[in-house]
């Protein structure tokens, strides 16, 4: 008996990477897992579905099953047939898993309109597009016991800020703020929501400026190392969890903490700007300088 036994998963980006270590642990612990992935390039320019398909194909060899499928998220209507055509041939969708993106590296003074728009519409948009329709599915059912799940990702540029990366850390940020809502706006019909931002050598980390970092120890930070959280939080074991944000990476798996204000100046009316100089230097100026370095910069 598997933890996802009898369960139904799409997980965009699953022919490789990460997305591919997550659909390969989901299928061994007995989910049906449809294998979005349109086997694109990094900078997304160049398409190749064979990832998925051989994937695919050494599931069902290994006794699991899976199906290939090279919808582009990145499209509303393609989106949307992927998670109605899923309903439809299994019955149902007990998970979404979004993975797939890709990157369009420049300096926020050298980037292009394109450059940016690509990047947020695969990752952000993408998100959105397959969310919308799986959440409307659950709507209609009704059901405010169900053990649905939506599992995003989400990534250190997007929580820390990368430099070379302001479309990607723009629209991986975004992803947050769109799991945070609709983990209270789906949690009635049975839905959690939750983000994962992985860290893990891949095709991605290959090209960061610590990329050494992630080819050493790459047992360690292999992507199947990243799988088992998302596998748990997929499960209906982890009901408990969310609209929270966890990061994995190597053998360690952490929580991070909820915005929340850590210390606040008040005034007894309108500021005086000196006064407010004072107390803004005085109160938060301690703790910005105590906290840890971003690891970016």
């Amino acid at each position: 008996m598997g933890s996802l036994d009898g369960r139904v998963a799409i997980v965009t980006g699953g022919g490789r990477g990460i997305g591919g270590a997550v659909v390969k642990l989901f299928a061994a612990e007995g989910a049906t897992v449809v294998i979005n992935d349109i086997g694109a390039s990094l900078s997304g320019l160049e398409m190749d579905e064979s990832p998925a398909a051989a994937l695919a194909s050494e599931i069902e060899a290994a006794g699991g099953t899976a199906v290939a499928d090279g919808a582009d998220i990145s499209d509303h209507n393609a989106a949307k047939e992927l998670v109605d055509w899923t309903i439809e041939r299994y019955g149902k969708l007990d998970v979404l898993v979004n993975v797939a993106g890709i990157l369009r590296d420049k300096m926020i003074f050298n980037m292009s309109e394109e450059e940016w728009d690509a990047v947020v519409r695969v990752h952000l948009k993408g998100h959105f597009n397959t969310i919308k329709p799986a959440a409307a599915h659950w709507r209609k059912v009704g059901d405010p016991n169900a053990q649905n799940r939506i599992i995003n990702y989400t990534s250190r540029a997007g929580l820390h800020g990368a430099p070379a990366q302001p479309n990607y850390s723009a629209a991986k940020m975004g992803i947050v703020g769109l799991t945070y809502s609709c983990a209270v706006a789906l949690k009635k019909y049975g839905v959690t929501t939750n983000a994962v931002s992985p860290a893990a050598a891949t095709r991605m980390t290959a090209t960061f400026k610590d990329a050494a970092a992630y080819s050493s120890g790459a047992d360690e930070l292999s992507p199947d190392s990243i799988a088992p959280i998302a596998a748990y939080l997929a499960s209906e074991q982890s009901g408990w969890c969310n609209g929270r944000v966890i990061h994995a990476r190597g053998y360690e798996v952490s929580l991070y903490s909820d915005p929340q204000p850590l210390v606040t100046a008040k005034s007894d009316g309108p500021w005086d700007l000196g006064q407010l100089a004072k107390e803004v230097e005085s109160q938060f100026r301690p703790i910005t300088d105590a906290a840890p370095p971003n690891p970016f910069v």
